[in-house]
Formats: C-alpha cells, sequence, structure tokens
C-alpha cells in the first residue's frame, strides 16, 4: 500500500479516516491520560508515608520516590528535545544538568491525536523521557553481592500513532520478577515516521528514539541495579512491530539479548476493508520512496514549496505543533520506513535471508485479537446479516472470498460479525504470528523459540470499548496487558483465577528475561518451538483456572494451512 497522500477527500473518506484514528490507536487510547509535561526538573515530592531515592545517571542525579517494595523514577531524559532545528532529526544526547533532577513524576507523552471529539491535540514534541522501576534493594545478606537484575525494556502500542511509556505501571513485573523495568516515550505519526527527499534516507525517527533509549539503558542499567548484559526488549503491537524492526536493524546490535513480540508479528498485514468498509490494505513498513513522496506531499499541503530542500525543509519545521497533528497528516505517517541505515529492508525480508539478530524470543498473539477492531467498528459499520458478511468478505479477498467463506461460514459462529473477527484474527495477527516463528526458526534452528495464546475468554474489558450486545470480546487485542500491568483501566477487576494467571505470566515473562527461558520451577513446562518437532505448531495456552496452561495447536486451530497458500 503506498503512503502517498492526496487532495481533500469526500465526505464518506473523511468518516473513515476518523473511525480509522481510533481503531488503529486502541488500547492505547483507551489508557490515555494527560500527564504534566516537562522539559526541565519538574514533579512533586513525596508524599507522606514515602521517601525519595537518588541515583546518578550518567547526565546528572535523579530523585525518584519509593512505594515501599518499589521505587520509580519518572521522566528522565535519554535524548534532547527533538523540537526546532531537532524535528525530523536523528535523536541527540540531553544536555546533562546540576543539582538533583526531580524524576517523581511521569513527563509528557509524545504528540498524539486525541480519539475524536475528545478536544485537542495530546502531549508535546519534547517527550523523549524514560521511567524506571527499580525492586526496593534487599537486605545484606539476603542477595549476593555485586548481583545485578535482568532488564526489561518496554515499548508500548498504539499503531505508532498514540500511548505512552507512562500508561505502564511496573511494579509487579519489578517486584514479584526482581527485574528492573524501562517504560520508553518515543516519536509518533508525522513527528516519528516523516520522511522527505530533502531528508534523504533518514531513519524512522521513532524507531531511532527507541535506540537512542536502549543506549541510555545500557549506559545507566547499573547505577538502578540492573544488569546491562541482560536486556530483554518487549512490547505490544506497534511495540511488538519495533521490535521486529530491531531484529534487523545492525545499529540495533548489542543493544538488547533477548525479545518478546505480543500481538505484533514481523510477517503482519491487514487486507482491504479490515479496519471498514472502504479502508485500505494495511502493510506497517514502507519503502523509504513511498514515505519520501508522502512528506513531499504534505509539504505541498502546508505551502512549504519555495526554494531548495533546505528551504522547504526550514518552513516545515517552522510549522506550529497542532497544524501539523491533523489526523490526515497524522495517519499518513504511520509506517515504518525500510531502505535506510536503521532498516536497510523489511523485517520480512531480513527474517527469510537471514539477517536478524539471534536473540531469544517469545512471540504470541491473543485469541480473538481482531474483535477489539471489529467492536469498535460495529456502530458504524455493521454487521448483522449473512450478506453484510459475504460484502466484507468480498471487499477484502476479492475472488478468493468464497473460499473464505467456505472456511468460516457464518452459520459455524454465533454472529456473523464474530465470523468476521474470526477471519481476520486469524490471517492477520495468529497465523502471520507463526510463520514468524518458522522464519526465526528456519535460519537459526537452534535458537530459542517460545510461542503463546493469551485465551481467557472473560478476560476484563478495557475502560471505554462500547459495548454491544451478543458480540463478547473475548481474549481481544491488548486484553493481556492488565495481566502484566496493574495500572491499565478496565471495566472490572481481575478474580482469583485471573490474578493466578497474571503471577504465572509474569513468573514466565520475567524468567525468560532473565535466563532466555520462560520455565520455571512448578510451572506448567512450556516447549520450545523447534521445526524437527512434533511440537512445532504448538503454543503455549494461557488461560487461568486449574490445567488451563498447556500447549496447543493453535495453527490447526487458526486454519493457518489454509492461510499460508491463499496469496495475500
Amino acid at each position: 500500500m503506498s503512503s502517498t497522500m492526496t487532495a481533500p477527500r469526500p465526505p464518506r473518506r473523511a468518516r473513515l479516516r476518523a473511525l480509522l484514528f481510533p481503531l488503529l490507536c486502541a488500547p492505547a487510547l483507551l489508557t490515555a491520560t494527560i500527564v504534566p509535561a516537562t522539559g526541565a526538573p519538574t514533579g512533586a515530592p513525596p508524599s507522606a508515608g514515602q521517601s525519595s531515592t537518588v541515583v546518578r545517571t550518567d547526565h546528572g542525579l535523579v530523585r525518584g520516590v519509593s512505594h515501599g517494595s518499589y521505587t520509580t523514577f519518572g521522566g528522565i531524559p535519554y535524548a534532547a528535545p527533538p523540537t526546532g532545528p531537532l524535528r525530523w532529526h536523528a535523536p541527540v544526547a540531553a544536555a546533562p544538568w546540576h543539582g538533583v533532577r526531580d524524576a517523581t513524576a511521569a513527563a509528557q507523552r509524545c504528540v498524539q491525536m486525541p480519539a475524536p471529539g475528545a478536544g485537542t491535540v495530546l502531549g508535546s514534541e519534547d517527550c523523549l523521557y524514560l521511567n524506571v522501576t527499580v525492586p526496593t534493594p534487599k537486605p545484606a545478606g539476603q542477595k549476593p553481592a555485586g548481583d545485578k537484575r535482568p532488564v526489561m525494556v518496554w515499548m508500548h502500542g498504539g499503531a505508532f500513532l498514540g500511548g505512552s511509556g507512562s500508561d505502564y505501571s511496573a511494579e509487579q513485573l519489578a517486584v514479584r520478577g526482581d527485574t528492573v523495568v524501562v517504560t520508553v516515550n518515543y516519536r509518533l505519526g508525522i513527528f516519528g515516521y516523516f520522511g522527505h527527499p530533502g531528508l534523504g534516507s533518514a531513519p524512522p525517527f521513532g524507531l531511532a528514539d527507541q535506540q537512542a533509549a536502549l543506549r541510555w539503558v545500557r549506559a545507566n542499567a547499573e547505577r538502578f541495579g540492573g544488569d546491562p548484559g541482560s536486556v530483554t526488549l518487549f512490547g505490544e503491537s506497534a511495540g511488538a512491530l519495533g521490535i521486529c524492526a530491531h531484529l534487523a536493524s545492525p545499529t540495533a546490535a548489542g543493544l538488547f539479548q533477548r525479545a518478546v513480540l505480543q500481538s505484533g508479528s514481523c510477517l503482519m498485514s491487514f487486507p482491504r476493508g479490515a479496519l471498514g468498509p472502504g479502508t485500505p490494505a494495511y502493510e506497517p513498513f514502507a519503502p523509504q520512496r513511498d514515505v519520501q513522496t508522502a512528506g513531499a506531499e504534505a509539504a505541498r499541503q502546508l505551502g512549504c514549496t519555495a526554494g531548495g530542500g533546505d528551504d522547504v525543509l526550514a518552513c516545515l519545521r517552522g510549522q506550529s505543533t497542532d497544524r501539523l497533528a491533523t489526523a490526515q497528516l497524522m495517519q499518513s505517517f504511520n509506517r515504518p520506513a525500510f531502505g535506510n541505515a536503521l532498516l536497510p529492508v523489511a523485517p520480512d525480508q531480513a527474517l527469510a535471508s537471514g539477517r536478524f539478530h539471534r536473540v531469544p524470543v517469545i512471540l504470541g498473539t491473543n485469541h480473538d485479537e481482531m474483535r477489539m477492531f471489529v467492536g469498535l467498528s460495529l456502530a458504524a459499520f455493521p454487521i448483522r446479516t449473512e450478506d453484510d458478511y459475504r460484502a466484507r468478505l468480498a471487499d477484502a479477498f476479492g475472488p478468493a472470498a468464497p473460499a473464505v467463506e467456505a472456511r468460516y461460514p457464518a452459520a459455524h459462529h454465533p454472529t456473523p460479525a464474530l465470523a468476521w473477527a474470526a477471519v481476520l484474527t486469524d490471517r492477520s495477527l495468529t497465523c502471520t504470528t507463526l510463520a514468524t516463528g518458522r522464519a526465526i526458526a528456519a535460519s537459526a534452528p537452534g535458537l530459542p523459540l517460545y510461542g503463546y495464546e493469551f485465551n481467557d475468554p472473560d478476560a476484563p474489558v478495557l475502560t471505554g470499548l462500547p459495548a454491544n450486545p451478543g458480540f463478547p470480546y473475548g481474549a481481544a487485542h491488548g486484553f493481556e496487558l492488565p495481566f502484566l500491568f496493574s495500572s491499565l483501566p478496565t471495566e472490572r477487576p481481575l478474580t482469583g483465577t485471573q490474578r493466578a494467571l497474571s503471577d504465572r505470566m509474569v513468573d514466565y515473562w520475567t524468567h525468560f528475561a532473565r535466563t532466555g527461558n520462560p520455565n520455571t520451577p512448578g510451572a506448567p513446562r512450556w516447549p520450545a518451538l523447534r521445526p524437527s518437532s512434533p511440537l512445532a505448531r504448538s503454543v503455549q495456552s494461557l488461560a487461568p483456572g486449574p490445567g488451563a496452561i498447556h500447549p496447543v495447536d493453535a495453527h490447526s486451530a487458526h486454519h493457518c494451512s489454509f492461510w499460508d497458500r491463499l496469496p495475500r
């Protein structure tokens, strides 16, 4: 799919754009909260009963706040503000500071659009900050001297358009897993993925931000009790897609030792109409020339055409944040470019050719991924009848639609809408994730590789999702996140059995961060994916209740042989 922009669109296309943004950004928009902006030391002093902790980073002292069993440091700059001449520039080092920088509160999120009708643009261009959560040090004698904790670096999702590291409270991973957890902000939309002929083969700035954060971790992890040689990069949705890029990126060599990809595969794509009738197909990565063409069109729309490339870029850098952060411009730049030093080729091509970093990998999906997106679109584009369902199939698959319907007859599902969600889940996420695993294993057969499927049919619904009678969300996109991060708002708390699943998932994730193997004593065994084994198609089902965690054949359950044969 080309990223090129077009002139103002007719009302129907405008309506599709208005719908597309919240669909792509869910669940990031559901968890968004406005936090205080910062370009300098900010925050509030610890409240009664809390104490502060000061750590010396490579740029200066930071004061965090102790919460008893853990300590948090918020809003630590890992790069200079990408404003003025640094807009659309690779991240540069932050300036050192004197005195103690207050790190008791999170920094502002990066610029992003709110949901349609929700008000003004959120965030600031001055946003390259990260947050650190560490367990309270154990008393002397309870932890070996010099023993360092593994570090887990979280990249949030949100379609490269929304989200923030500060949305995710990491105390459960830090305390139960005895890890240092870092959550990161990175540039989004037109600010993070803009291209223009005048910029040449510039890297995707948002991904360059992520690598700058990883370099900060390498320089500073030990100061927070972490091991800079034991870094696990983990992320969900667009966060996982970014990790695919880093696996394929020569400039990421040595920056991380393990990876977890949640609900975002290196082969993922959406067919035409996946997010509503008439919405275009979506490939997450774009050739550099397509991004440059889109940038030239954006410059034309903004009136920045006079003079040479430097003049055009100066004009663009002089535009206000609000003028750039329109829905049309933001959504035109949410595909990281390949064909540059950071990402020479697309991640799928890198996997196919074996040009990727050999690190242990966990990758997985949720059983009902696309119910999130279908549920959000039903008010505007209902699927009530089999004819509605067939129209969606025809839009997405053209002449292959009858074969897809034969494999997924509406009568085999409670409603036509749920049938459509199953088609999209299998085609776009589950089967592409398993194919990603096969591609990794084909080039690196001995590499530790583990697959999972989160499958709690009664997972708490993320706050803000519309209720659709007869359309349960099940284990939809993003619904595993509250089992790892306690801060995400849901319509109800976890039950006792769900809390037990949450504990088990935290144990798996953090033991993998420590050893490259998720298996822990007393936990259900999680087999590795191996092409030569009968378990090659099996993944670990993560569900609540006795005996519910066990290997399953997701490849067969999600009809992946059918999708592997169908032309994309």
